[in-house]
């Protein structure tokens, strides 16, 4: 195992905790919201998020062990559990009406029946989607994200040689936290474009207890208590998407009737 501070203190153990943190208090805020579109009575994202936060437990034990190529798979796969999950939303809100009250593509995924398309078809069916336009163009402006799916690859698919060498833990450095530095801003975009699609398409998911609370009770809710956004995603949207891109926190802003600060 590495014991060099200047790997083991990297700020990227301390955003994974985070980002995990957040999903499993996402999980449990969205639960109350149905999946229109399916036989499932649970919510289908909640499962969605909460693998999301179990890849990213499981990245922040592999880097732990000094396993940074390894890491880089998971990377992966937490990638495209976020395109999936974008796409799947995107499916249902597309095909559903109460003349098709069962999305027949995306039902049959859930029990197994019937593959989803593979990535780059999702990410084509997002990019020329109304409803994620303007984000996806702000999320594509520039090559941050082919730049990032390819080292992922590169890093899956052992395509160089320098890749193998980042999971010796036992091999320790300079190049080593330059990497992890990379694998941070990485991590961080991936959590950025999540978020952004699924705030700017499904901003209920933002929405506080309160107002649900108060109906519970047997209480009337406040005037506009609906539209209050969660602490923890107010959070979330303070420290790291505006603080990373403003531009997409003023789009999303300027879309929703939730009340963002």
């Amino acid at each position: 195992m590495i014991t060099e501070k200047a790997y083991t203190e990297h700020r990227v153990f301390e955003q994974l905790a985070k980002y995990s943190e957040f999903y499993d208090s996402l999980v449990s805020s969205t639960m109350q919201f149905v999946s229109m579109g399916t036989g499932s009575v649970p919510n289908i994202d909640t499962h969605v998020f909460a693998s999301m936060q179990g890849t990213l437990e499981s990245i922040r034990e592999i880097l732990s062990h000094g396993r940074i190529n390894d890491a880089y798979a998971l990377l992966r796969k937490y990638y495209d559990a976020a395109i999936i999950n974008i796409y799947t939303n995107l499916y249902l809100d597309d095909h559903f009406s109460i003349e098709n009250f069962v999305v027949e593509k995306i039902d049959n995924w859930l029990n197994g029946k019937e593959q989803l398309p593979d990535i780059r078809s999702m990410n084509n069916y997002i990019q020329k989607s109304e409803k994620a336009s303007q984000i996806y163009m702000l999320l594509h402006q520039d090559k941050r994200y082919s730049e990032l799916r390819d080292r992922c690859n590169n890093h899956t698919h052992y395509n160089f040689y320098y890749n193998i060498l980042l999971n010796n833990h036992k091999l320790f450095s300079e190049k080593k936290v330059a990497v992890l530095n990379k694998f941070a801003k990485d991590l961080e975009n991936i959590f950025i474009l999540h978020l952004s699609y699924l705030f700017y398409i499904k901003d209920h998911y933002m929405t506080a207890s309160n107002y649900i609370d108060c109906l519970d009770c047997g209480m009337t809710p406040e005037p506009d208590s609906q539209y209050w956004v969660a602490p923890f995603i107010q959070e979330i949207f303070d420290t790291v998407i505006k603080k990373n891109r403003m531009d997409l926190a003023l789009e999303i802003k300027s879309q929703t009737a939730m009340q963002l600060e």
